[in-house]
């Protein structure tokens, strides 16, 4: 039969105390509660510990070697209590979180650097992946998703919503001409984001009366990575369908340009900073949290 450790504290404590009343007013509970702890340890061990008079408690031999290891085992419990206080008062520990690729190369590292520098007693670990990673069972403390999320097991707080456009270099759109109508993809090469491994070869446009829109496009190149696709475009490959928050960048420089822009697009997946539902947050979790909140997106 396993020993509870509880028992062998509270065994400990009635001995420091000096008796079974006393240790009950120390540990803030009725006598009869530290009377049954002992009996149960005692019946756990098929040994008695202690041999009772209305006067004092008079330990037995196996009692001693006993108390030893309970007092062992209660300092233990304590340090670990204090661990814990300390970790919840202080941004400190190992941090696991996961992204998808895009977010992890251009906007997240840089700023977990920012967050490690000001808080030199965390240690991250990042996970860039593009599955659906099960936050519980690989021990995730924040996730970064772009997607609808149903999961009643896990707690999410909406970073943005981008809308999405259409983009091309200008030595493409020079070569191959600018198209005026969704209807005008068919005469284009389009870049196509590889989702399990199909290619989305289905592009979505709004109506004027708000109503969607479906053109079938076709492209030669197909990637699982959003950075490649975006690279691609930049390097004049053909036109990319993409949320404008990842080719922010390359607007601004002239290096792409957006077009069909009087044909919008539905808002894209919205970006979320998940963590399972637990009792409680980490300092640490919080922390960074707060971080990304203030600024994953703000350059």
């Amino acid at each position: 039969m396993p020993i509870h450790p509880q028992r062998l504290t509270v065994f400990a404590q009635i001995v420091q105390a000096g008796s079974i009343s006393k240790a009950a007013q120390q540990l803030g509970v009725g006598k009869s509660v530290v009377s049954r702890q002992l009996a149960k340890l005692e019946a756990e061990l098929g040994a008695r510990l202690v041999q009772r008079s209305t006067r004092q408690l008079r330990l037995t031999e196996v009692g001693e070697g006993v108390l030893v290891q309970a007092q062992h085992i209660r300092q233990a419990l304590q340090q670990v209590e204090e661990l814990s206080g300390q970790h919840q008062q202080e941004v400190s520990g190992r941090l696991r979180v996961t992204c998808p690729r895009p977010l992890g190369q251009r906007w997240l590292v840089p700023q977990i650097v920012a967050f490690t520098q000001m808080h030199p007693k965390v240690q991250v670990q990042l996970l860039v992946e593009d599955r659906l990673v099960d936050l519980i069972a690989e021990q995730i403390d924040v996730a970064i998703r772009v997607a609808h999320l149903e999961d009643s097991s896990l707690v999410a707080r909406p970073l943005l919503q981008s809308p999405r456009v259409v983009v091309a270099s200008p030595a493409y759109l020079a070569r191959a001409g600018t198209p005026q109508a969704p209807a005008d993809l068919a005469d284009h090469e389009c870049l196509l984001y590889l989702q399990g491994g199909r290619p989305s070869d289905v592009w979505t446009f709004l109506q004027p009366d708000g109503r969607p829109h479906a053109v079938r496009v076709q492209g030669r190149l197909h990637a699982n990575d959003g950075m490649a696709l975006v690279g691609a475009a930049v390097a004049g490959a053909g036109l990319l369908l993409v949320q404008q928050r990842m080719v922010r960048q390359e607007l601004a420089s002239g290096q792409l340009v957006t077009v069909l822009d009087a044909h919008p697009q539905p808002l894209g997946q919205p970006v979320s900073l998940v963590v399972p539902a637990r009792p409680g947050m980490a300092r640490k979790t919080a922390a960074f949290m707060a971080h990304l909140e203030a600024n994953l997106f703000s350059a």
